[in-house]
């Protein structure tokens, strides 16, 4: 059976609630299902209950965005095993939301003076949750700026684009410490996003695992086989736990799917044992199978 360890619901920018993710999970044969949405916990408690029902394992998470090394893309970290009430990473984030609000205003602005009638107001009513970029790409559709949410972040939302504004990040330091504070297991997030020479990640993930980086997601949508295998050898040689999964974002990444990706992901439960077996070797809570 296989699993996805990185997915996303309508508590951050997916399109999904939680629990039509784990429904949705049941349906394509899945195991387990990490819910890990931006920046916050909001939809975990929804979706454990929908695990219960559906006869899935949820591992509740979040996906932090760091900063990144000058010259690199995003660096994102991933925690599993979030537990209920993590007050040190709720503090994180407060800081990190009212950052994403302003940021939001700030699209806004650039996209009224680059000639588009828009409002935050049109743009949270799309968001059950966070609103994030996706939300702004699919009023972009709506409004006929653009075709398709991917032309929305090409020429507006992303790093290039005409309104992009840089988010409020913590270090990749102080959220792996945040999640280790709460007894979360901390992973770096799709490493080919970095646009690193595989000597420089090397470089990179050695510095992250000596300030507690646990693990490193191999298997993930938009890696090569080549790029697969390398990051698997280089995980076993920092001896850093392999991880995996889609992004899966629902309708705004509509060719991503639930457990597959574009097609070729396949993460087996396996990979989920190792992760449950070294955190109860350190005696700290882990998911059961329903």
């Amino acid at each position: 059976m296989s699993i996805d360890l990185h997915t996303h619901t309508t508590a951050s920018d997916g399109t999904l609630t939680p629990a039509q993710l784990i429904e949705h999970a049941a349906g394509v044969g899945l195991e387990a299902v990490a819910v890990t949405d931006h920046d916050t916990v909001d939809g975990i408690e929804e979706a454990l209950e929908a695990g219960k029902q559906f006869g899935v394992e949820v591992i509740p998470g979040c996906e932090l965005s760091t900063t990144s090394p000058q010259g690199s893309g995003w660096l994102h970290i991933v925690g599993l095993w979030v537990p209920r009430e993590p007050r040190e990473l709720l503090d994180a984030f407060e800081w990190l939301q009212q950052g994403r609000f302003d940021r939001n205003l700030e699209i806004v602005d650039k996209l009224k003076r680059n000639g588009i009638a828009i409002t935050y107001e049109q743009v949270a009513d799309r968001a059950a949750g966070t609103v994030g970029r996706p939300h702004f790409a699919q009023e972009l559709v709506a409004l006929g700026v653009v075709s398709n949410p991917e032309q929305a972040f090409r020429e507006w939302l992303g790093e290039r684009g005409k309104a992009y504004v840089p988010k409020r990040k913590l270090s990749p330091e102080q959220a792996i410490e945040t999640l280790r504070k709460v007894g979360a297991t901390s992973v770096l997030a799709h490493p080919y996003i970095l646009g690193m020479s595989m000597k420089r990640l090397e470089q990179l993930c050695t510095h992250l695992r000596a300030n507690g980086l646990e693990a490193i997601e191999v298997d993930y949508t938009e890696h090569t086989s080549q790029q697969r295998a390398a990051f698997g050898k280089m995980a076993d040689r920092l001896m850093l736990m392999r991880s995996g999964g889609s992004d899966f974002h629902g309708e705004v990444k509509p060719l991503v799917k639930l457990g597959t990706g574009r097609g070729d992901v396949d993460v087996p439960y396996s990979v989920l044992e190792t992760l449950k077996n070294y955190r109860s070797e350190k005696g700290l809570w882990v998911t059961e199978r329903p």
